[in-house]
């Protein structure tokens, strides 16, 4: 029997950043995957859905640049182009994970890796079977780390053919574009897909929105923000909607919506994606072999840190039921490498975690928003800059947007949170998400020298404005400048200067 310091089961992003960082310590180690490496970090997923949108926001620019000139047609390309540039951007991922995998597996590079492709399944907390092609095999693993992933969540009574009624793993193998689609679920992956859709111009978009608006755990601005370009670029979002059914007629989409104000309302459509959530690969995994109990949050695993209560056995990624991003697994899956091999002590701190969301315009986020800080009661003072007053936007003609910063309400001004909408937006936030780590005042920030013209000068300009020594004051743009406390709720604007 093969024996292994460290056996990791799932080849997606969190599996392979542990089996890496395996490798590290000069430690054996087994990487299991039944499918493909990469995972949905590559295939249906972040890489291919951002590649998606990168694509659709090109077209979008070209025709406000065209604007409503009479004399040109809007621009377009087949989807057939879509989906040559998708394939090229996977298999340019995929070629990178395959050769890196057989180089190290080369006995020139003196690691002792090894890959296996096949259905993991845990017959103790000790020994793990592979299934591959109807052959089996037994190995053992001092440390075993659980990173399965996770599939998108389906909804009672509505059958999915991947063809008609789709999720994620079936958007982007369509035929043609759309000449209608409805999405169910106005979360992230939801409203980034509307907002491809609808960039391309080719299709007619509906959501179907539960809430009273759109990414309802965001503040209300951002929401308004997206919706209104949403609407303007065609897309109809069903707002306090309930689906009562939805079902395959004639080759479309037939499907019926409830409305606490009006009477009901039947559509039919071309298409529909279902964006609803995802939920962990744990199935015929023999968690119950190896005595591994499900989490107290839910259907997920590895309460404590990473650690499962089966002390040598951790789960990373989707299955740990955190936070479901590509850059959250990693970061587990390596923490939990370190907790096994240095006996590290640190816990992970899920406080600056930066994200985006791939919308029109694009949303970065890090720490807490307003509506978490009034939910939690938490003192606050707030600052926000509106793009239209940054250089670079200026120059870039891309001035819809604004910085938002969140800072304890006393002297120290510790930065508990941003938001950032608008382009650059993803790249504007770290140097906060760094500062929220560090658990340091926004001082550091309004001394920096940054390159100009950059839409990171705008970061520069709301700390300045805490500190009363801003460029522009907020006595003159009242309606791009904004300083003020929440305090119980209560929203209190602070000395204009």
């Amino acid at each position: 029997m093969e024996k292994f310091d460290l056996v990791v089961i799932g080849g997606g992003p969190a599996g392979y950043s542990a089996a890496m960082r395996g490798i590290d310590f000069n430690k054996s180690v087994c990487l299991i995957e039944k499918f493909r490496v990469g995972g949905a970090g590559v295939y249906n997923g972040a890489l291919s859905s951002k590649t998606m949108w990168e694509l659709s926001k090109k077209i979008s620019d070209i025709n406000d640049t065209i604007g409503n000139s009479t004399e040109r047609n809007r621009y377009e390309i087949p989807w057939k182009d879509v989906q040559n540039t998708l394939e090229e951007a996977v298999f340019e991922r995929k070629f990178q994970y395959s050769c890196h995998i057989s180089l190290l597996q080369n006995e020139t590079t003196n690691t002792k890796f090894d890959y296996k492709r096949g259905t993991a399944k845990l017959l103790s907390d000790h020994e793990i079977e592979i299934e591959n092609d109807g052959e089996k095999k037994i190995i053992w693993a001092e440390n075993i780390i659980l990173a399965t992933g996770s599939r998108p969540r389906a909804i009672p009574n509505i059958k999915v053919d991947e063809k008609i009624i789709l999720t994620s793993e079936g958007i982007e193998h369509l035929e043609d574009y759309p000449k209608s689609l409805v999405i169910v679920g106005a979360g992230v992956i939801g409203c980034e897909y509307a907002t491809i859709f609808s960039n391309f111009g080719k299709t007619k978009v509906y959501i179907i929105d539960r809430q009273e608006r759109i990414l309802p755990f965001e503040d209300e601005d951002i929401s308004n923000l997206v919706s209104k370009n949403m609407e303007k670029n065609g897309v109809i979002v069903h707002h306090n909607a309930s689906l009562v059914r939805m079902e395959i007629k004639d080759n479309l989409v037939e499907y019926e919506l409830s409305y606490s104000d009006k009477e009901n309302e039947v559509i039919q459509v071309e298409k529909a994606l279902l964006s609803v959530g995802r939920i962990p690969n744990i199935e015929n995994l023999g968690l119950e072999n190896a005595g591994v109990k499900m989490s107290q949050r839910g259907m997920h695993i590895g309460d404590n840190d990473t650690q499962t209560n089966i002390p040598n056995i951790y789960a990373v990624g989707d299955v740990s039921g955190r936070i479901a991003l590509v850059n959250m697994g990693e970061i587990e899956a390596r923490h939990a490498v370190e907790k096994i091999f240095e006996k590290t002590k640190e816990h992970i701190s899920y406080d600056n975690v930066c994200t985006i969301m791939f919308l029109n315009p694009e949303v970065a986020a890090v720490g807490l928003n307003e509506q978490q800080c009034i939910e939690k009661n938490i003192p606050v003072k707030v600052v926000k800059i509106d793009y239209s007053v940054i250089a670079r936007a200026i120059a870039m003609r891309k001035t819809q947007g604004f910085f938002k910063i969140i800072v304890t309400n006393d002297k120290e001004m510790k930065i508990l949170g941003m938001r950032a909408v608008g382009e650059h937006a993803s790249s504007a936030i770290q140097a906060v998400g760094l500062l929220i780590k560090m658990n340091v005042g926004i001082e550091v920030l309004s001394e920096l020298i940054h390159p100009h013209p950059s839409i990171v000068e705008g970061i520069q300009e709301c700390v300045r404005m805490l500190l009363k020594k801003s460029i522009f004051k907020t006595a003159v743009f009242k309606d791009k400048l904004a300083c003020y406390s929440l305090v119980n709720g209560v929203k209190t604007p602070l000395e204009r200067l």
